[in-house]
């Protein structure tokens, strides 16, 4: 990665949101300001953290939201939020669990009668939680950027992915000629593929689009004004937000715009780090599920992958270093990385967003200014 193109960076660090007068100490904030500094000086060409306290809402920015004008990160820019999407689908899923539409036992042949078929993979032996847990074995449909896809897998680099809408089913149908990873529940192992199956099996027991039902049961209850379930043939992002970014044979490219219909269920969601803070909240707090039902989705199981991540329903446990838990998702697709989530001790709402995917954040820069941000005095 050449860094020559951040010539122009600059550090800002500004207020935003609900009150702009919350007194934050500076040695909290230059930690952060810090992290997310670091983020730029390793190639990305911006970030951003957003902060919500005790009903307080303020941001810092490091690097160029665009790096043609070299325009910082916005209050309130909105952003592809990629996988930090499950949390809202597993959100909806668990809604109707709790409306008793369908159990979390319950098989995916009940609600997708043979479509969840293939070498080793058998839709009466997998579960709703299975899918919302990744425990259900299905092969991953989407191809790891900048790696060749596998049998099954969709490459999300090509002009014809890009500029095309996908159908989900047809999809899941390829994905399925891959056989199984492994029996479901043996395992734990990350699939989109399960949140892609999540959201067929959401829209047949409602009859309703899955973008649909997750306005209806979480943005509007909410007031989400900036996050929304992009339309299937959408291909710009509404309003405010900086330039998303991705390497292409070894070149930066601006690939903002792009048709979404791929990620769908499994991280097709576009929102403001604001907004991802207030959601996070709300279903922290009991505001989106009853008891019962949040307690499944906060009953998390090792990944095997990660000593500091647990995941459970569409949720993860992630155990910063200063040994703060915060439950919440990450996210990444062609042009950018998310983090999401609550600090339940401290109520500590947290939104890191960085504007290049660089192999979804490998060098750790977003995982190190999410860390900050959670563990900082503030």
């Amino acid at each position: 990665m050449k860094l020559a193109m951040l010539g122009m960076a600059v550090l800002v660090a500004t207020s935003c949101g609900i009150d702009t007068s919350h007194d934050v100490t500076e040695s909290g904030r230059a930690e952060i300001v810090d992290a997310l500094n670091n983020a730029v000086r390793q190639g990305y060409p911006g970030a951003q953290a957003v902060i919500t306290d005790n009903g307080h809402t303020w941001s810092v920015t490091a690097g160029a939201a665009d790096l043609a004008t070299g325009r910082p990160f916005s209050d309130g820019d909105r952003l592809r939020i990629a996988s930090n999407t499950k949390p809202f689908v597993a959100t909806v899923m668990l809604q109707l669990v709790a409306e008793g539409k369908t159990e979390l036992d319950a098989p995916v042949e009940r609600y997708l009668p043979g479509v969840v078929r293939g070498p080793g993979i058998d839709g009466n032996r997998i579960t709703i939680r299975n899918l919302l847990q990744h425990t259900s074995g299905l092969p991953e449909y989407a191809a790891e950027s900048g790696t060749p896809p596998e049998p099954g897998q969709v490459a999300g680099l090509t002009e014809h992915v890009r500029w095309g809408t996908t159908d989900t089913a047809e999809m899941i149908r390829h994905a399925l000629t891959a056989p199984a990873d492994f029996d479901p529940g043996a395992h734990w192992a990350y699939s989109n593929t399960n949140y892609a199956v999540a959201g067929m099996v959401v829209e047949q027991i409602t009859g309703n689009p899955i973008g649909a039902e997750i306005t209806r049961r979480v943005i509007v209850p909410l007031g989400l004004r900036d996050t929304y379930y992009p339309d299937p043939d959408e291909i710009d992002i509404r309003g405010p937000h900086p330039k998303g970014y991705t390497e292409i044979d070894g070149t930066r490219v601006d690939y903002t715009s792009q048709n979404v219909s791929w990620a769908g269920a499994a991280g097709a969601m576009v929102a403001s780090g604001a907004d991802l803070n207030h959601f996070f909240t709300a279903l922290l707090d009991g505001k989106l599920l009853p008891p019962a039902q949040l307690a499944e989705m906060k009953n998390v199981r090792p990944t095997g992958v990660d000593s500091t991540w647990a995941y459970g329903l569409g949720l993860a446990r992630m155990t910063m270093s200063c040994g703060n838990e915060l439950w919440g998702h990450t996210g990444g697709l062609s042009g950018t990385v998310t983090y999401g989530g609550v600090v339940l001790t401290t109520g500590r709402a947290v939104t890191i967003a960085l504007n290049q995917d660089l192999m979804d954040d490998r060098s750790g820069e977003g995982s190190r200014a999410l860390d900050a941000a959670a563990c900082s005095t503030l």
